[in-house]
This record gives structure tokens, C-alpha cells and sequence, in this order.
């Protein structure tokens, strides 16, 4: 919708795919680039209504509902990018499995998984740019600006559920490659120090170790050595924010190239040698579709060049 035009009412009739869905969710999707605090003003003063009633904001939809959408601005500029950039287009190449509920991303690292904080688009809008017939387009997990690797994004609200459950009960698996300071020792397996996460003035989010944060897992298995680094694997075990970089900082083996987390010197000689940004790939997934009685598990490299890179530190 236009800013410049005059908004009007519109109905929307629940199909099965957004069944189920909580009806501020459901808005929140629908208005994008309205802020949501617009979005449960306008739920609790009864300007959207479902089958002609009020309901409140943690109302779930079903299958048949008509939902009225009160007329309210959208900014033209949410109506996303032009799939005919070049940023855009190329994530079609890194489209790594697509099915008609799927699409899983080799994410460049870089490229931020949705727009905002003056950033024109992330990975959800350029996927909706290039699939603007899709009706559902949902991020299940997150990644990292920075981080690299696979990245699920449902086309179908019912495979988003069923992924974010197996998050939730941890039989969504992920692995991580990730390049870390000096000799990683092959006896350290697990790190389980709690993490907080704290937000400076700047809005900046750090994560620290602290006894009175969230209870955090990660283990680690090293791939290869090389003579100042080593290559590992990591697999967390819960999700907490910037947990392998955290964890990896505590038992003293940054990652390499982290700016937030990791060891300046050393970040500027790899730079000199060709790996100039962070060394975190998700590199592995491991999940269960709807219906298919084997996990499905895809794996992705990461960009030639950091491998070329990689390849050429003395062993």
C-alpha cells in the first residue's frame, strides 16, 4: 500500500496453513512495517474482529475465520527489494533444498536474516522478492549476521511449527565449523557456563558468562589443527545468543574474526591471510519433515574462498 493513498478495511479468510496461529502474530505479519505496538492498540480497542466479534491478542486463529483488518498505513518502502538486484538474485544460488512446505539458505555471511537497523533487506525479504507468490514465508531459527551457513525458512505454518518444536525439544540438530585461536585441547568436549545477555547504551548486545544467566550448552570436537588455530566442530545444545562465540572466548579460543568476542591481533594477521571475517558456518542440519519417517540432514561449505584461505595456513 501506497503512503500517499487512503487506507481501507479488508477482510482475510483463514485457510489451513495459518490455522492455529495467535491472532497478533497473524497482524503482525499481515501489517508488516507497522509497529507492534500499533498493532495490540488497535487489538484492544476492537478494530479488528474475528466473525464479526472482538477478540483478544492471544486468540487463535482457525481454519474459516474472517478476520476484518481496520484500515491502517503501511510505508511503501516494506513492500521489499527488487528481485532483480543483484543481492537478491544470487540467493537463489544459495538455495540448498526447496520442497513445497521448505526452503533451506547457505546464508553468506554478511547478509543479515531480515531487514531493519538501517539495513534495506535481510535474507526473509529477498526469499520473499524471488517467491512472491508464496502466501507464508517465515524464518524458523535465526542466524547471526556475520555467521554463515544453513538457514530454514518455512513456506508452510505448519512446518514451521513442527521445526521451532523440535528446537524447542532439541531434536533440531545443528553443527558448526568454526576456526578458533591456538590448540584446542581434544579432552575439552562440553562448555556449560551459564550466559547473560546484556544490552549497552549504544543498544549494542553483549553476552557475557555470569552464574545468574540462562543455562547454556556447547560441545566441541576439533576437526583439524593448523599451527596458530584449529578447526572445530560445535554443536549447541541450547540456543543462546552469540553462545559458540561466548563459549569459545571462555575456555581461551576465540574465534577468528570475531570483532565482539575475539583477539584483535590475531583477527588482523588471518585478515592478511585471506580469512577477513568471522569464521562461524552452520555447516549441518539435522531434522524431521511431517510425514517422513527419516531425518532429513543437509550440509553446506562455507565460501571457496575461506576454504582456500583455510587450506593455506601452515599445518
Amino acid at each position: 500500500m501506497n503512503e500517499t493513498s487512503t487506507p481501507k478495511a479488508y477482510f482475510v479468510e483463514i485457510d489451513e496453513s495459518r490455522a492455529g496461529q495467535r491472532i497478533d502474530n497473524f497482524l503482525i505479519c499481515e501489517l508488516k512495517g507497522v509497529p507492534k505496538t500499533r498493532v495490540y492498540r488497535i487489538l484492544r480497542k476492537g478494530e479488528v474482529r474475528v466473525n464479526k466479534g472482538r477478540v483478544g491478542p492471544d486468540y487463535k486463529l482457525a481454519a474459516g475465520d474472517v478476520v476484518r483488518v481496520p484500515p491502517i498505513r503501511v510505508a511503501e518502502e516494506t513492500e521489499g527489494p527488487n528481485p532483480q538486484l543483484a543481492k537478491v538474485r544470487q540467493l537463489e544460488d544459495c538455495i540448498v533444498y526447496e520442497d513445497e512446505g521448505l526452503i533451506v539458505l547457505n546464508k553468506p555471511s554478511g547478509l543479515a536474516v531480515h531487514g531493519g537497523s538501517g539495513l534495506s533487506f535481510g535474507a526473509i525479504e529477498g526469499l520473499r522478492a524471488l517467491r512472491p507468490k508464496a502466501k507464508f514465508l517465515e524464518l524458523v531459527h535465526r542466524l547471526d549476521r556475520d555467521t554463515s551457513g544453513l538457514l530454514l525458512v518455512a513456506k508452510k505454518r505448519a512446518i514451521l511449527l513442527a521445526l521451532q518444536e523440535q528446537l524447542k525439544d532439541k531434536t533440531l540438530r545443528k553443527t558448526y565449523w568454526c576456526l578458533v585461536k591456538g590448540k584446542w585441547p581434544a579432552a575439552l568436549k562440553d562448555v556449560t557456563v551459564a550466559l547473560q545477555k546484556n544490552e549497552l547504551k549504544s543498544g549494542e548486545r553483549v553476552v557475557r558468562v555470569s552464574k545468574d544467566g540462562k543455562p547454556a550448552h556447547t560441545q566441541f570436537r576439533v576437526l583439524r589443527r593448523f599451527k596458530d588455530c584449529s578447526l572445530v566442530e560445535a554443536s549447541p545444545l541450547t540456543g543462546r545468543t552469540h553462545q559458540i562465540r561466548v563459549h569459545a572466548q571462555y575456555a581461551g579460543h576465540p574465534i577468528i574474526g570475531d570483532t565482539k568476542y575475539g583477539d584483535p591481533e590475531l583477527n588482523q594477521l588471518m585478515a592478511g591471510k585471506g580469512i577477513a571475517r568471522l569464521f562461524l558456518h552452520a555447516a549441518a542440519l539435522s531434522f524431521r519433515l511431517p510425514g517422513q519417517p527419516k531425518p532429513l540432514e543437509l550440509k553446506a561449505e562455507p565460501e571457496a574462498e575461506l576454504l582456500r584461505a583455510m587450506e593455506a595456513l601452515d599445518a
